[in-house]
C-alpha cells in the first residue's frame, strides 16, 4: 500500500494481480527454450479490460515523447499496442498501434506489419509482455528497423533477469520493465 493512504497505488493494484494472476512456480520450459521455476503469463491480466488499463497507462508513461506508434510482435504484444493507444488517445496524444507478425503474410500483400503505418523514419517504441532473452522483441525492432523506423526503446510488462537487458543494449536498445520477475516472485498478495 502507498505510505500516505491505505488504497493501493496502481502500480501495487498491478504488481498484486501479476503475482496472483500472471504468476507460477514450478517446472517449465520457456519460449526461448530455457527451463525454469518461474512462469510469467501476462495474458491473464492483459486480456481483463481493468488489467489492461492499468498496464497500458503504465506503459504509456515510459513511451518516448516524440514516438508516433507503439508496435510489438504477436500475440503477447496485441493487447498491450491497442491498450497503449487507447490510454494515449484518452490523453488526447496521437499514438497508433502496429502489431508484428511472426511471419510474413501468407496471402495478399504478404505483410509483416499491421495497423496505420507511419512515415519511414518515424519513432517507434516496441512494447513486450514479458522479456527472457530479448528474442522476441528484437526480432519486432528488425522488422520495424527493416521497414525504414526508428527503434531506441523497448517496454515491458516483466524483464525476467535473464540476459535481456544486456542483448537490447547489444542492438542500441533501452529495455524499461515495469517490474522485475524478483519484484513478481517476492511479492506476497494481501
Amino acid at each position: 500500500m502507498s505510505e500516505s493512504s491505505s488504497v493501493p497505488t496502481e502500480r501495487e493494484q498491478l504488481l498484486n494481480r501479476l503475482a496472483t494472476l500472471a504468476y507460477r512456480r514450478g517446472d517449465f520450459t520457456l519460449a526461448s527454450g530455457r527451463k525454469s521455476e518461474h512462469y510469467v503469463n501476462c495474458k491473464p491480466v492483459s486480456l481483463s479490460g481493468s488489467g489492461l488499463a492499468l498496464i497500458s497507462r503504465a506503459m504509456l508513461t515510459h513511451v518516448e515523447a516524440d514516438a508516433r506508434a507503439v508496435a510489438g510482435l504477436t500475440l503477447g504484444a496485441d493487447p498491450l499496442v491497442s491498450g497503449v493507444a487507447m490510454a494515449a488517445a484518452d490523453q488526447s496524444r496521437e499514438l497508433d498501434a502496429l502489431i508484428v507478425r511472426k511471419e510474413a503474410k501468407g496471402h495478399g500483400t504478404g505483410a509483416w506489419l499491421e495497423g496505420p503505418l507511419p512515415a519511414p523514419g518515424t519513432l517507434i517504441t516496441v512494447l513486450e509482455d514479458v522479456v527472457t532473452t530479448g528474442g522476441s522483441s528484437l526480432k519486432a525492432v528488425r522488422q520495424l528497423r527493416d521497414a525504414g523506423y526508428k527503434v531506441t526503446r523497448v517496454v515491458t510488462i516483466v524483464d525476467r533477469e535473464e540476459g535481456g537487458d544486456a542483448a537490447m543494449a547489444a542492438d542500441n536498445l533501452e529495455l524499461i520493465s515495469l517490474y522485475k520477475l524478483s519484484e513478481i516472485a517476492a511479492f506476497v498478495p494481501a
